[in-house]
C-alpha cells in the first residue's frame, strides 16, 4: 500500500475524539474561484447602547433591569430552552420507534464585559481571565446538580447571535447530549487501553510534529485538529489532563487567557473582520469519575475565503459525511502567519 499524499490526494481522516470521518479533497484548491467576494463590513458600536438589553442598567426583553455591573454578569435566560420545574416525568416507551424522554435543566446568559463595543479578542488578558474564572464558578455550582454543563459562545450574526454585546451562555441539563456522549465513549475506551488520556497523547503528538499548532505556551495548546471539519477550526486543550473548568489553577487560568487572546486576535486578522464562530467547553460530566476526561474547547468558525464567504454544510455533507478542501495543515499555517497583537 502506498502512502497517501495528504496535501494533494483525496482521502478521509478519522476523528479520534468523536469517532466520525471527514473527507479531505486538497486537489480542489487548484480550481478557479468564481464566487462573490465582498469587502469586510467595518462595524462601530458605542461603549454603552441604551437599546441593548445586555448593557448595564438597561431593561431586558422580559422586563427585568440589569444591575450596573462592572466586569462579568450572569443571569437566568429570560427565554430559556430548558426548565427546572421539578416535575417527575416518565419516558414515553409506547414504541421503540417513537421514544421520548423528559429533560430538566437551566439556561444562563453571561455578559463578558459591561462595554458594548468589545469582544473577547479586544479585551485585555486580565479581563479574559475574569471571564474564565466565572466560567469555572458557574461549572462548580451546576456540576453537582446536573449531568452536563455546556459553556459556549455564539459570536456574530452569521452564527445566529442576535445581540453584539460580548456574551456567552451556560446550559446545564440532566442528560448527556450526543456530542458529549461520543467523547465520553472514545476517551473512556482510549484510557482503558492506554492508561493515559486521549488528548494528552494527541496534544503531545501535535507538539512533536508542529504541523497544525497555531498558539502554544507551557500549559495550553491551540491547534487545527488533524480531523477538522470547519476551515479554520481550533481545538484548545491543556498539555496535562484537567477534568473540569473549575479545576483550573490560577496559573492555568492566566495562561489560558493569554493563549485565547492571541488566538482570537489571529482570527480577527485573517479576513480583517470581527471573526464569527461558535465555541464551547467540554469537561467531564457531572460528579462521576473523570480520570479519562481531558478538558478542551472547540472553536467552529464558518468563514472560508473572506469576511463574507462561508462554508455551508449542504449536499454531500448533509447526506453522507463532512468534506473540506483546505487542509488543516494549510489552515494552521495561514493562522500562524497572522499578527496576534
Amino acid at each position: 500500500m502506498t502512502n497517501i499524499d495528504l496535501q494533494a490526494q483525496p482521502h478521509r481522516r478519522f476523528n479520534a475524539l468523536s469517532g466520525d470521518w471527514v473527507q479531505v479533497s486538497p486537489h480542489r484548491m487548484q480550481r478557479p474561484w468564481q464566487g462573490q467576494l465582498d469587502p469586510p463590513t467595518v462595524e462601530t458600536r458605542p461603549q454603552h447602547d441604551a437599546q441593548c438589553y445586555l448593557c448595564p442598567g438597561n431593561e431586558r426583553a422580559a422586563g427585568q433591569k440589569n444591575p450596573a455591573y462592572e466586569d462579568v454578569f450572569v443571569f437566568d435566560n429570560d427565554f430559556a430552552a430548558l426548565l427546572d420545574d421539578g416535575r417527575d416525568s416518565q419516558a414515553d416507551t409506547e414504541s421503540p420507534l417513537l421514544r421520548a424522554a423528559p429533560v430538566r435543566g437551566t439556561c444562563r446568559v453571561m455578559c463578558f464585559s459591561p462595554r458594548h463595543d468589545l469582544t473577547l479578542a479586544a479585551m485585555q488578558a486580565q479581563e479574559i481571565e475574569t471571564v474564565i474564572r466565572c466560567w469555572g464558578a458557574q461549572v462548580r455550582e451546576l456540576r453537582p446538580r446536573y449531568r452536563w454543563v455546556q459553556v459556549f459562545e455564539n459570536k456574530g450574526a452569521m452564527m445566529g447571535c442576535s445581540n453584539p454585546h460580548p456574551h456567552g451562555q451556560i446550559w446545564a441539563l440532566d442528560a448527556l447530549p450526543n456530542e458529549a456522549l461520543r467523547e465520553q465513549n472514545t476517551q473512556a475506551t482510549y484510557f482503558a487501553d492506554m492508561k493515559r488520556t486521549l488528548l494528552r497523547d494527541y496534544v503531545a503528538l501535535e507538539c512533536e510534529r508542529q504541523e497544525r499548532i497555531v498558539e502554544a505556551d507551557d500549559h495550553w495548546v491551540a491547534l487545527v485538529p488533524f480531523w477538522a471539519v470547519w476551515p479554520f477550526e481550533i481545538l484548545l486543550a491543556p498539555r496535562e489532563p484537567v477534568a473540569h473548568l473549575d479545576d483550573l489553577s490560577p496559573l492555568l487560568q492566566s495562561s489560558l487567557a493569554r493563549v485565547m487572546q492571541r488566538l482570537l486576535r489571529r482570527y480577527d486578522a485573517l479576513f480583517s473582520t470581527s471573526f464569527p464562530y461558535s465555541m464551547g467547553w467540554h469537561g467531564a460530566p457531572g460528579e462521576a469519575s473523570a480520570d479519562h476526561w481531558h478538558l478542551h474547547a472547540h472553536f467552529y468558525p464558518p468563514l472560508l475565503r473572506s469576511a463574507s464567504i462561508r462554508k455551508f454544510m449542504v449536499g454531500y455533507e448533509l447526506l453522507a459525511e463532512a468534506q473540506r478542501d483546505l487542509t488543516p495543515e494549510q489552515a494552521a499555517a495561514r493562522l500562524r502567519q497572522l499578527p496576534a497583537e
